[in-house]
């Protein structure tokens, strides 16, 4: 995080990439306490790299934090930015989360990515980082197994 104003409250145009997207961190109000906090957008989406086709996916963001919290609306926008970006669904999940990552450094990060399937096949990819502080509650993601992804 750099000492430029915070995106929160200002008239913000979607970046066009997620390579130019910045995202914000603000303090922890309760940094003595283990306690997750949630994102979930389910209505994220990037372009095929092969066929340039769209890809629609079901995000689950699940973090402990530590010293900082992401602000949302840069969340927002950062996700909104591999809306013309050409990755594999693996590629847009896992950066999605090294980037959270490199800038909250939490206590654990977990992120769900439930695509929706390309000739007949969902891919969904999960990946984590840290260990769940013991008696840390962490809900189901609530996306259901493939049937239609209804």
């Amino acid at each position: 995080m750099t000492d430029r104003p915070l995106q929160l409250g200002a008239q913000t145009a979607l970046p066009a990439s997620p390579e130019e997207a910045v995202l914000d961190r603000v303090p922890n109000p309760h940094p003595d306490a283990d306690y997750v906090a949630r994102f979930t957008c389910p209505e994220f989406t990037s372009l095929c790299p092969v066929t340039g086709q769209p890809d629609f996916a079901h995000l689950v963001i699940d973090y402990v934090p530590d010293q900082h919290l992401v602000e949302s609306k840069s969340l927002k926008l950062y996700l909104a930015s591999f809306r013309n970006h050409g990755a594999f669904h693996e590629d847009c999940t896992i950066a999605v989360g090294k980037k959270l990552v490199d800038l909250l450094k939490p206590r654990f990060l977990r992120i769900a990515g439930y695509w929706y399937p390309r000739g007949g096949i969902p891919i969904d990819v999960f990946w984590q980082t840290g260990k769940l502080p013991e008696g840390t509650w962490l809900p189901d993601t609530g996306v259901a197994p493939y049937r239609g992804r209804g």
